[in-house]
């Protein structure tokens, strides 16, 4: 059953964005919103994380759980994703976290 996705994007290629906007509205740059099909959803989602380069993307989706949605990451971002007991939060990155994954 379709449910309602969010894609948030940063820096991604011209191409990735045109096959979002077949599927999806960009109510504003870089936010895509659209009522998907999970097999939609995934092969949407596949081709964006292969592709996005130096770029970021985020992606939530309703989901059977706990909080009722969950999150997906592709790129490097400041703030990472931590399970807690079954519940996703975000944490923040120390910078010195940062440089010492770029050297790696």
């Amino acid at each position: 059953m379709p449910s309602m996705t969010v894609l948030s994007t940063t820096a991604v290629p011209d191409h990735v964005r045109g096959a979002l906007t077949r599927w999806m509205i960009e109510p504003t740059p870089g936010l895509y919103v659209g009522t998907l099909s999970a097999r939609v959803r995934d092969e949407l989602w596949r081709v964006v994380s292969a592709s996005i380069g130096s770029g970021a993307a985020v992606l939530i989706h309703s989901e059977a759980n706990e909080q009722g949605y969950t999150l997906h990451t592709a790129g490097e971002r400041r703030r990472a994703l931590a399970d807690f007991d079954g519940l996703t939060l975000v944490a923040f990155r120390p910078e010195e976290y940062q440089e010492l994954t770029k050297r790696s």
